[in-house]
């Protein structure tokens, strides 16, 4: 852990690399338990969705109705026997949670607004490329699968991925910085054999044209 040899030359840990909150202690299976818990529970949805022909729509559906006949039910009956009703929160939205939910959603909004106008109106040529690359790898994985199957394996890698890295970090940016380096000589070897002579034979052509 405390060797010299980092990705990025970085100071922080990988845990304070994601925050080093609750978000992180789950990524890097701080807190197993509910690390596992989020995929079991993960993996249940998608065999639902996916082996039982549930969509969404029809499980959101089905949950609620079975949930407010047996609210409906146990009220009536509370009623008839006396007994007390079902303990309900009250189901009400302050105004203060409602504007904070507006000005969260209008800030994210107008940022993509903005960002959709400067690509539209030519002012970010680079964002346009970086918009235009995760549309394009978008399309093409969403071609290869399915939204839920996407979901489920993105959430696989992101509960997977960061804590691996963690527990085996000496070894991985060791050979990640030893690649980067090959790479590194390829591109000098590359330049000075084929970029070079390229270079040099369109100058000697202007000088003879």
């Amino acid at each position: 852990m405390d060797s010299p040899n980092r990705l990025f030359n970085r100071q922080r840990t990988v845990h304070e690399i994601l925050g080093g909150g609750l978000v992180a202690d789950v990524m890097l299976w701080r807190r197993g338990n509910l690390t596992m818990g989020i995929l079991l529970v993960t993996l249940a949805a998608w065999v639902v969705f996916e082996k039982s022909g549930y969509t969404l729509l029809s499980l959101v559906s089905s949950v609620l109705l079975l949930l407010i006949v047996i609210l409906f039910l146990w009220a009536k009956s509370a009623a008839i026997l006396n007994r007390p009703a079902p303990p309900l929160p009250e189901l009400l939205l302050s105004e203060e949670m409602v504007n904070q939910a507006g000005a969260f959603v209008r800030c994210h909004v107008n940022g993509l607004l903005s960002a959709f106008q400067d690509i539209a109106l030519g002012k970010d040529t680079r964002l346009f490329f970086e918009v235009a690359a995760y549309l394009l790898l978008i399309s093409v994985v969403g071609g290869l699968t399915d939204f839920l199957t996407l979901g489920y394996t993105s959430l696989v890698l992101i509960l997977t991925v960061p804590a691996l890295y963690e527990r085996y970090e000496d070894y991985v940016d060791s050979y990640i910085i030893i690649g980067c380096r090959k790479m590194q000589q390829l591109y000098v070897e590359f330049d000075s054999k084929f970029v070079n002579r390229i270079r040099n034979w369109i100058v000697e052509r202007k000088k003879l044209s």
